[in-house]
């Protein structure tokens, strides 16, 4: 629930959030996932906060194992799933904290699948976007095969002062399907095409407009060309090159939003997200206030050479839909590349 608020996460940082204005969208992305399943399934869930309230509302007549304390630690977590021990499938509706909290309980002896809604999301056992993942759990009853995938984490503290510091905390067995994300590929390509790339971008900007640039090495080597105190994993600010705001979160592009806004962003290496990973503050209102025709997509030519399309998963399946189809990614000085949008 943090990524909204530009906090990264929220391992041990839940309070702030909350004081933050951060919005818990778990629930939002439970509820859509529940209402594209099409086959008749026995659900187990636990009691409010951690599932029988979406269930409810979705017309569920869910079996109830747990009663979580308030507020839920990962604790609750692990004691729901070690009640599950009978069921067929685990899902889950969260980012890589509670996968890896699972995993440490279910080890490979259940099946995983997540449905995404934190601010890190690099294991490889979460479906594309909520909607995908009630394809994947239809297309499991009909009987899929399953394997062993990565459970990756991230050290927070180090992910909120720019540093991207990952592991892999062990396997779960996930269902095959092309709908689930692989682990995160941190490749990116070579600095020298990043550099060729944000100097043609640089050239291309105005003096009216408002640019909140997203995360990522190759916008920073944009924020770095301009000499701005920028994050490498937050989004930022800019207009006539100075910043407005760094580390911005979503209340912050809100009211910094002018008569005339860019959006520059770059693609998650391996996964291809655009939005809704690793830039939740871009939040749906955001992107639509801004204008499809106001994205800036760049990237290396040896990152899109590893990417099959880009994706997004805005939470807004209205906004997803009218952001499929193909987009321009820069590629170089007044090169680019059409790439289709899933």
């Amino acid at each position: 629930m943090g990524g909204s608020v530009g906090l990264k996460g929220t391992d041990g940082m839940v309070e702030e959030a909350i004081r933050r204005g951060a919005r818990n969208v778990a629930h939002k992305r439970a509820k859509i996932f529940l209402q594209h399943i099409k086959k008749n399934f026995e659900f187990y869930t636990c009691f409010q906060p951690m599932g029988k309230g979406v269930t409810d509302e979705c017309g569920i007549d869910a079996n109830v194992v747990y009663t979580p304390s308030i507020p839920t630690t990962a604790e609750d977590t692990k004691k729901a799933v070690g009640m599950m021990e009978h069921v067929d499938l685990i899902v889950f509706v969260g980012g890589d904290g509670t996968a890896r909290d699972i995993m440490e309980v279910v080890g490979t002896d259940i099946p995983v699948l997540g449905v995404p809604s934190g601010v890190k999301m690099y294991s490889a056992v979460f479906a594309q976007t909520p909607y995908h993942a009630a394809e994947i759990v239809n297309d499991f009853a009909e009987g899929i095969s399953i394997e062993e995938r990565e459970v990756i984490d991230i050290n927070e503290d180090a992910f909120r002062k720019g540093k991207l510091l990952t592991s892999v905390k062990g396997y779960c067995l996930t269902p095959v399907h092309e709908k689930i994300q692989p682990s995160k590929d941190f490749f990116s390509g070579n600095e020298e095409s990043k550099k060729i790339i944000v100097s043609y971008i640089a050239e291309k900007m105005d003096d009216e407009t408002v640019y909140i640039i997203g995360s990522g090495s190759t916008t920073w080597q944009l924020k770095k060309l301009m000499g701005i105190e920028g994050t490498l994993l937050g989004v930022d600010i800019v207009k006539k090159k100075r910043l407005l705001c760094g580390d911005a979160s979503e209340s912050d592009i809100e009211k910094l939003i002018g008569r005339k806004n860019k959006i520059i962003i770059s693609p998650l290496g391996g996964h291809g997200f655009i939005f809704g990973r690793g830039n939740e503050q871009i939040s749906s209102e955001v992107i639509k206030k801004v204008g499809k025709e106001n994205i800036i997509v760049i990237s290396t030519k040896e990152k899109l050479s590893h990417i099959k399309s880009l994706k997004v998963d805005t939470g807004d399946v209205a906004l997803d839909e009218e952001l499929r189809g193909y987009m321009k990614v820069i590629t170089g000085y007044g090169e680019s590349k059409l790439m289709k949008v899933e």
